[in-house]
């Protein structure tokens, strides 16, 4: 049986036809589609196969984090993911409004996977393994593009937990500004291969083509008090942190998406680059040091931990804290709510079996 799949995207864009296919193919697969909104939003954006969430209709929401976090950022995807989490996802996929769906985007996902793997390896250019030419993911420390890495030919096949996927984009993937400033696109990467990057092995993953499985939910936060280019780079280290304390590794598989970048200003992203290329080995270094519990039931609470030390560094303003504790709020809230709906659903279930068994017997 298909696990219960959401769509979750963040877009100021009017209808496009990179957001026409990803809902018609949400449509085919019965998948909900979720779009959320910013104030330069269309304010008569309709697209069918799509619940579109302007600024006003996030306002209605009973959600504490979406009468909190500020208009004209990419964090209020976060709205996305609650709504999902809300109407009982079990897998979240997310994307951009520039990234066309191939089919292979909507294969159902396998979250336990036998696999190439690195473990304790450090700082590792997951890209190197899908490409031969000279390439590294946005977020990646540019004192260790050259760094030697194992070869995929000497990696091990194990079995993996991988409750955290991201899938690659060819066309015009996710590089850094420096990248598109010196080095050629487009490029195609292998379809052909995976790897996961287990404990002690760091890599930054996007959130431009990745699906969450339902126990790293919580994981999904992007942070909004720092830099627009660093959200979901410094989500994903922060994720990492925690995954390793559960025996979770991160996939990386093939291409599932062309990407037909939106007009961006490469020195306006530079900019907001500039505290990665100093900080990100230093903020994992920090997150190496935060006390992180084992098991989902502390997730919260790891969260705030690492988020503290984040603050504490002054790689995130202090604001952030009460921003996440609000996330943690609602998914403790929606949670609660699911939970009670199943037991409902299961007692009617009964109740109905010994109405039919009794009428039966009469």
């Amino acid at each position: 049986m298909r696990e219960r799949t959401a769509l979750v995207v963040t877009s100021i864009s009017a209808p496009n036809t990179t957001l026409a296919s990803l809902a018609g193919g949400a449509r085919q697969r019965q998948i909900p589609f979720y779009l959320i909104g910013d104030s330069k939003s269309p304010t008569d954006f309709s697209l069918p196969d799509c619940e579109f969430y302007s600024l006003e209709r996030q306002r209605q929401l009973e959600f504490e984090y979406a009468r909190l976090v500020p208009p004209r950022h990419y964090s209020r995807k976060n709205i996305g993911y609650l709504l999902a989490m809300a109407g009982g996802a079990e897998i979240i996929l997310e994307t951009d409004d520039d990234n066309k769906p191939r089919e292979e985007f909507w294969q159902q996902p396998v979250r336990s996977v036998r696999t190439s793997s690195l473990q304790d390896a450090g700082w590792v250019n997951a890209y190197r393994y899908f490409s031969d030419e000279l390439i590294w993911p946005r977020g990646f420390p540019l004192q260790h593009v050259k760094t030697d890495q194992p070869p995929f030919e000497a990696l091990v096949a194990e079995d993996c937990d991988c409750p955290i996927q991201q899938g690659l984009a060819d066309g015009d993937p996710d590089v850094d500004a420096i990248y598109r400033l010196l080095l050629p696109l487009p490029i195609s990467f292998r379809r052909d291969r995976s790897v996961a990057f287990g404990p002690g092995s760091w890599t930054p993953f996007n959130s431009q083509n990745t699906r969450w499985w339902a126990d790293a939910f919580p994981l999904m936060y992007l942070p909004t008090y720092c830099s627009f280019r660093m959200t979901d780079i410094w989500r994903s280290f922060v994720a990492q942190r925690i995954a390793s304390e559960n025996g979770w590794s991160v996939l990386f598989y093939g291409p599932t998406v062309w990407q037909e970048r939106n007009e961006h200003k490469l020195m306006l992203d530079f900019a907001e680059e500039i505290p990665g290329y100093l900080e990100n080995e230093k903020i994992c270094e920090a997150l190496g040091s935060v006390p992180v519990r084992s098991g989902i039931q502390y997730l919260a609470e790891n969260l705030l931990n690492c988020y503290e030390c984040l603050t504490r560094i002054k790689a995130i303003d202090s604001k952030e804290l009460s921003l996440l504790e609000a996330w943690n709020s609602d998914i403790w809230t929606i949670r609660s709510a699911n939970d009670q709906n199943l037991v409902t659903k299961i007692t009617m279930a009964l109740g109905s079996d010994r109405f039919g068994a009794a009428s039966a017997n009469s």
